[in-house]
């Protein structure tokens, strides 16, 4: 299952060639300087930018196809659209604004909407006696109670500062985490990318740079020119193995090895995404002992590049990637002159010590999309 885009429009000076297949359910991250043309791309997709010639299916239901004269009208597409700024009803309040939107599928369950955004202490509020999250989670709300087949979120935190952003997204992750709704999430906040995203469309004017699943790209060299050095590291999707019971930090699955990191107490089985950020990360050729960092993985160095992206334009540093099992890796920032005296290569043995972890929010497996938030074909 996936969503599949291959479109083009010229606007003026500007001439958009975008191309991507993602897999489905989960969240799509169009992520790019502004002016790189992600609103552009989502308008195409949603039906409301008519392209210039292209193709977009969803799941194998084709949408659009300029060759075949085939363009399903926007609002027959079954996509809820969520702006920058939450366009709610003003005259209306919370309760109205909500039931306005499940005139068109009556069917699905309101309670199951408020339950996962905890829209119900708002019901009777009206647009102007909201804050600028709550405004977005009622936006949200109202999007998916028209039981869209994909929802589309163009910067929806892009307006609310860093407090109200912080709140609204565990919401997003919850939604991420427990329907089966495919979202596509437009930002230049690389923060919540790392946050959000399962598979990610690196976008630079106008065309794809590179795309694909979050792991997998936070290593790509393309991602860490617009990053900055200081953000460059490995995403890492862990496992909760349980509490450690001397320390009382919670243990997780990295790979094949594991680390203790603070955290809430959380069920052993579940997800967590890490962060480990390649100036965090020291390597060792030999196992580590007598040291003050308790957390440290084994690996294979798999490959060692220029840093040319390093606070000193590069010189004098090296990325060095280190394959801990299990698909996963850690990018380790080092000198030049501890490649050569730790005689790193390419398949030679290293542990990775990480001196600091950045918890990305948590996650639960997935239980599938209620009955009622999946539609017929006839419903839809």
């Amino acid at each position: 299952m996936s969503l599949k885009v291959a479109v083009e429009k010229r606007l003026e000076s500007f001439a958009l060639d975008v191309r991507f297949d993602a897999p489905t359910p989960g969240i799509v991250a169009l992520f790019g300087p502004s002016g790189c043309g992600k609103s552009t791309t989502i308008n195409i997709i949603a039906g409301l930018l008519v392209p210039d010639r292209g193709e977009i299916s969803l799941d194998d239901d084709v949408l659009l196809d300029s060759r075949r004269r085939i363009a399903v009208a926007a609002e027959r597409r079954g996509i809820g659209y969520v702006f920058q700024d939450a366009r709610l009803f003003p005259h209306l309040n919370v309760a109205s604004n909500l039931r306005y939107a499940q005139r068109r599928a009556p069917y699905v369950s309101l309670e199951r909407v408020l339950a996962l955004l905890d829209l119900e202490p708002l019901l009777s509020r009206r647009a102007h006696q909201l804050s600028g999250g709550e405004r977005q989670r009622v936006a949200i709300g109202r999007a998916l109670l028209s039981q869209p087949r994909l929802l589309l979120l163009d910067e929806p935190l892009a307006a609310l500062d860093r407090d109200r952003r912080e709140e609204v997204l565990p919401y997003l992750e919850t939604l991420r985490d427990q329907l089966s709704i495919p979202m596509i999430y437009v930002s230049h906040q690389f923060d919540e990318v790392l946050r959000l995203a399962t598979h990610l469309v690196l976008m630079q004017s106008g065309t794809v740079a590179a795309e694909g699943g979050i792991t997998q790209m936070s290593l790509d060299p393309k991602l860490r020119v617009l990053i900055g050095p200081d953000a460059v590291g490995a995403v890492i999707d862990g496992t909760v193995i349980g509490a450690d019971a001397a320390s009382g930090l919670t243990r997780v699955r990295l790979g094949n090895g594991e680390i203790k990191v603070e955290a809430a107490r959380l069920a052993a089985g579940t997800r967590m995404r890490v962060q480990l950020l390649a100036r965090d990360v020291i390597v060792s050729t030999r196992m580590p002992q007598y040291l003050s960092v308790r957390n440290s993985v084994q690996g294979v160095v798999t490959a060692i590049d220029d840093d040319s992206t390093g606070k000193a334009g590069g010189v004098g540093s090296d990325l060095v990637s280190i394959d801990i099992g299990a698909g996963a890796s850690i990018l380790a920032r080092v000198t030049r002159a501890a490649t050569r005296e730790l005689e790193l290569a390419v398949g030679a043995p290293a542990w990775a010590l990480v001196k600091a972890v950045s918890l990305r929010g948590h996650s639960f497996p997935a239980p599938g999309l209620p009955r009622e938030h999946g539609p017929t074909a006839e419903q839809r």
